[in-house]
């Protein structure tokens, strides 16, 4: 994954490994790959360290004191822990809305968003291969379930209609990819087939940089507001994404087509070669957007604060 530059946020991500982080009375110096990046400290709100690298003992001290935040993750994006300034208060202000928030009118956002982009994309497809994909009916289906939602009350009413259409999204798509390989819809893990490990790793990735996105901004990942439990919040700001960033470019891939000797699946699970996983790595880094996610973390924070419509923007190719 790689950094995020983007400084008009007030977090700052430094990813991967190797980095070497020292601060001055006015700017954190980074360096790494033989090139050095400064940035003001007044620009950054929290930094977020994901991976391993050498972090000089100043800049815990500078950010600290000039009231900001540092947070520590594993390289996939698991959250280590995060250091505060003495008397910090803006996190509990973010998460008391974030408890409050009526669950209803962000779920709806979230699962119109995510089954938008899940309806083009499948229209996209078959355009693009020039097959039908859609059996009678089934897009009719999609669509006037998308429709309800505007009369949907209860989340778990919403939550159905998530379920309903992503189902459907799944085995639609599996129509494009080679039968042999055993996919037919998502599975629970652990997967058997190698899509569904592909898929499963693809989304892992997206999960960490918005994971690292959300607690940058002082959110609790695990409230969410469609997605329940742990990771819920991340879940709900990666759902929408998922197409663009990762459905479309793992589909491409096993069209393109998966040497057999680079997965292997068996009754207990599928696994994946280094040089396959490496592959995926590369594919998934060149499509996650981390401005959108970013900018989509903002307007949730806008929301909840501000009590104002939360609006989901999936990629804009759909």
């Amino acid at each position: 994954m790689e950094e995020h530059k983007d400084i008009s946020v007030p977090w700052y991500l430094v990813s991967g490994f190797g980095a070497h982080l020292k601060a001055t009375s006015r700017t954190l110096v980074i360096q790494k790959n033989g090139q050095v990046e400064e940035i003001p400290l007044t620009k950054i709100r929290h930094l977020l360290v994901m991976g391993g690298h050498f972090v000089h003992s100043g800049v815990i001290s500078r950010l600290l004191s000039s009231g900001a935040c540092v947070s520590f993750f594993e390289a996939d994006g698991e959250p280590l822990g995060i250091l505060k300034p003495f008397g910090f208060h803006y996190d509990d202000l973010v998460r008391e809305a974030q408890q409050k928030a009526f669950s209803h009118s962000y779920a709806m956002a979230i699962t119109k968003g995510s089954l938008h982009s899940r309806i083009r994309a499948l229209q996209r497809l078959e355009e693009d291969l020039g097959e039908a994909l859609f059996y009678e009916g089934e897009f009719e289906i999609m669509e006037k379930s998308l429709a309800e939602l505007e009369f949907l009350v209860r989340v778990e009413e919403v939550r159905r209609i998530h379920r309903l259409v992503t189902d459907m999204y799944y085995e639609i798509l599996a129509r494009t990819f080679p039968h042999e390989l055993g996919f037919r819809r998502r599975s629970p893990r652990p997967h058997q087939d190698v899509v569904n490990t592909l898929l499963s790793f693809g989304y892992g990735l997206l999960f960490g940089n918005a994971c690292v996105a959300a607690i940058g901004a002082h959110l609790d990942p695990d409230i969410g507001f469609l997605h329940r439990g742990k990771g819920g919040l991340v879940n709900d700001l990666i759902d929408p994404f998922k197409t663009e960033m990762v459905d479309i470019p793992i589909s491409i891939l096993v069209r393109e087509g998966i040497p057999e000797d680079e997965y292997e699946c068996g009754p207990a699970r599928c696994t994946l070669s280094d040089e396959l996983i490496h592959t995926v790595i590369g594919r998934i880094r060149e499509s996650i957007r981390q401005d959108l996610i970013d900018n989509q973390v903002l307007a949730l924070c806008d929301a909840l604060l501000k009590k104002t419509e939360y609006v989901v923007r999936p990629c804009q190719g759909t």
